[in-house]
């Protein structure tokens, strides 16, 4: 099969898998300015206690040094809107945990994805390697990077997962999409901690930093064990000027702040949508959550990268608010 015409069945059988967009990059090293800026972030210690960013950098920089013999990167993203939410009274939890564990379900469709198009020699990926995927999205054509740090897809927001398929067929190749934030900041306005930092050293009013250790993802799901200097950033979120922030898991404040996301189109994956028993849950039900109920309310779902003690310790930080 020539390269257009795989690439024309690969888009049409992503399409059919349910997938929002679908692009095409070839694989070579990022451009040197991307490398630089990744090297700095570490170097400044932006990836807090996330040393898994910190490693392999090499193959983070150069898909060709993860894959032997790879020429083409497939780029996927698939919606994970929710179509109902948790009472707005309640605790919130991020909208991408809202349902099964993102890395299993799109696994299994990349994989799904590679076999309907006689794929034999591939990896997949999802969130599971050293792989910059919002730059590849990005040389793809899916969207753009946005001050918020996501990957925005024009008209249709950043509620979205990503995922990688890495082959070594030549492909036809999609222009990178253009940056289309233009000189809205509002997402940097409404972070809670002012994580996201306006990014003056790159000369580039389009960019922008995140700084993890200020970052309230950061610190409610991969930040282990207490607060402890921590805390000050936690209870500064007390402003006059934002909403208390009420997030036992998560942040979708620079999400929910962004004008493309009222585009977004709930998202149709029976795997994303939100069980009852969450739905349902209160601030009394979360105080009182024993281990037992939270391994039934969180089976298959990436809720479990916090584990039931930092879940709990984010509970009991809510109540002191």
């Amino acid at each position: 099969m020539n390269s257009k015409c795989l690439t024309e069945k690969i888009k049409a059988e992503a399409r059919s898998l349910g997938f929002f967009a679908c692009g095409m990059a070839q694989a070579e090293a990022v451009d040197g300015e991307t490398a630089e800026d990744y090297r700095r972030w570490i170097a400044d210690g932006h990836h807090a206690s996330m040393q898994y960013l910190a490693d392999n950098i090499g193959k983070r920089l150069d898909p060709r040094l993860l894959m032997e013999g790879v020429k083409s990167i497939v780029c996927v993203a698939l919606s994970y809107t929710p179509a109902k939410r948790i009472p707005k009274d309640q605790y919130q939890i991020a909208s991408y945990a809202y349902g099964k564990d993102y890395h299993d379900v799109m696994k299994e469709k990349l994989h799904a994805l590679a076999s309907a198009c006689g794929i034999t020699t591939y990896r997949a990926f999802c969130d599971t390697a050293p792989v910059l995927e919002r730059y590849w999205a990005q040389r793809a054509g899916l969207g753009w990077i946005g001050r918020n740090r996501q990957l925005i897809i024009p008209h249709a927001g950043s509620m979205f997962f990503l995922g990688e398929l890495f082959i070594t067929e030549v492909l036809e190749y999609d222009t990178p999409a253009r940056n289309r934030c233009g000189r809205c900041h509002a997402c940097i306005d409404a972070c809670p901690t002012q994580a996201l930092i306006s990014d003056v050293t790159l000369q580039n009013p389009k960019s922008s930093l995140l700084n993890s250790n200020r970052c309230l993802s950061y610190l409610t799901i991969e930040h282990r064990g207490p607060f402890q200097n921590s805390s000050s950033i936690i209870f500064r979120i007390r402003s006059t000027t934002r909403p208390i922030f009420s997030s036992i898991y998560g942040c979708d404040r620079c999400q929910e702040a962004c004008p493309w996301n009222r585009f977004s189109v709930p998202a149709t994956e029976p795997a994303f949508q939100p069980s009852p028993a969450l739905l349902g849950m209160t601030k009394e039900a979360w105080h009182n959550l024993t281990i037992e109920q939270y391994r039934a309310l969180f089976r298959g779902s990436a809720v479990k990268r916090a584990k039931y003690e930092g879940l709990m310790r984010n509970i009991n930080m809510m109540k002191m608010l």
